[in-house]
C-alpha cells in the first residue's frame, strides 16, 4: 500500500513537471533556444494569484488572471529579450535567458520581500479512502489537470491551423516562412502557450504547499528542463514521459530512507545514464545538422 501511495504521488508530481517540462521543449522544438527564465515565470504566476486572492478571495479568478498575466509576460520576454537575439550565436542567447531569471527574481523579491507569503487559500485539503488507501484530493486534482491538458495540447499541435504551423516551423523555418507562415508570430504564441502552462503549474504547486517566495520555480524548473531533456527536448510526448518518470523515481527515491538524502543526485545520474546510451532522449529524433 505504501508503494501505491508513493506510486500516486509520482505521478502527482511527475504530471507538474511534464506540464512545465512541455513549456521547455515547445519553445526549444520551434525558437531553437533554452528559456532557463521559464521557471521564474511560474514564480510570477504564483505571485499573480497571491496579489489577486488579496483583492478578490476566488481561487479560479486567481488562476485565470495568473494565466493571461504569464501569457502576456512570455510574449513581452520573447519579443523584447530574445526576438532582437535571432541570429545571434547560441550563447548570448542562453546568456539573456539567465539574465531574464535573475531580473525576475530580483523584481519580486524587490516587490514582495524576501518573506515567503502563504497562499494558504489555493490549498486543497482533504483525501479518498479506498480501503487502506487515501488518495488526497490534490493529487486528483493534479492527475486530472494534467491529463486534460496534455490531451488538449495534442489534439491542438495535431490537427489546428495554428498548431500545424508550429510544426513546420519546427521541422524548418525557413521553409515555413515561404509557405506564408508568420514565424514571429508562431514563435509568440508558443511563448504564451509555454507560460500558461506555468501559471497553471504554479497553481498546482502552491496548491500542495502553500508557500511562495522568489525562488518558486527554480528548482521544479531545474527538474522539468531534465524532464524534458530526458523524455527527448523538442519531443512533446517526450516531454509528458520525461516528467511522469523523473516524478515517480522521485517519489520512489524519497520513501526509501537510505535513498531520500540523494533522490536529487539519482535523478541527474538517471539523466546523465539516459543521455549516454540515448543523446537525444527517450523519444527524441536525431536530427542532421544542414551545412
Amino acid at each position: 500500500m505504501e508503494f501505491l501511495t508513493s506510486l500516486l504521488n509520482g505521478l502527482s508530481s511527475g504530471g507538474t513537471y511534464a506540464i512545465i517540462a512541455i513549456g521547455y521543449t515547445m519553445v526549444y522544438g520551434i525558437a531553437k533556444m533554452l528559456n532557463f527564465a521559464h521557471g521564474d515565470i511560474i514564480m510570477v504566476g504564483g505571485y499573480a494569484m497571491f496579489s489577486t486572492l488579496l483583492l478578490i478571495n476566488q481561487p479560479v479568478v486567481a488562476l485565470i488572471f495568473a494565466i493571461v498575466f504569464c501569457m502576456i509576460l512570455g510574449v513581452c520576454i520573447e519579443r523584447f529579450a530574445y526576438r532582437p537575439l535571432r541570429g545571434a550565436s547560441p550563447l548570448a542567447v542562453l546568456i539573456t535567458a539567465i539574465g531574464v531569471s535573475s531580473l525576475l527574481q530580483s523584481l519580486a523579491q524587490i516587490i514582495f520581500g524576501a518573506a515567503p507569503k502563504m497562499p494558504t487559500r489555493l490549498q486543497i485539503s482533504g483525501a479518498i479512502h479506498i480501503g487502506s488507501l487515501a488518495i488526497s484530493y490534490g493529487t486528483i486534482v493534479t492527475l486530472a489537470v494534467t491529463v486534460v491538458l496534455m490531451v488538449a495540447l495534442t489534439v491542438f499541435v495535431k490537427y489546428s491551423k495554428v498548431g500545424r504551423a508550429m510544426v513546420a516551423v519546427s521541422e524548418d523555418r525557413g521553409a515555413a516562412q515561404l509557405m506564408g507562415i508568420n514565424t514571429n508570430a508562431i514563435i509568440a504564441i508558443t511563448f504564451a502557450i509555454g507560460s500558461a502552462l506555468a501559471a497553471v503549474a504554479a497553481y498546482l504547486m502552491l496548491m500542495k504547499a502553500p508557500s511562495l517566495t522568489n525562488t518558486l520555480g527554480a528548482m521544479p524548473g531545474i527538474k522539468a528542463f531534465t524532464a524534458a531533456v530526458i523524455g527527448g527536448i523538442g519531443s512533446i510526448p517526450g516531454a509528458m514521459l520525461g516528467g511522469v518518470l523523473l516524478g515517480v523515481i522521485e517519489s520512489l527515491s524519497l520513501s526509501i530512507p537510505v535513498l531520500a538524502p540523494f533522490t536529487d543526485a539519482i535523478e541527474f545520474a538517471i539523466l546523465i545514464v539516459i543521455l549516454l546510451v540515448k543523446p537525444a532522449g527517450l523519444l527524441g529524433k536525431t536530427r542532421r545538422e544542414k551545412v
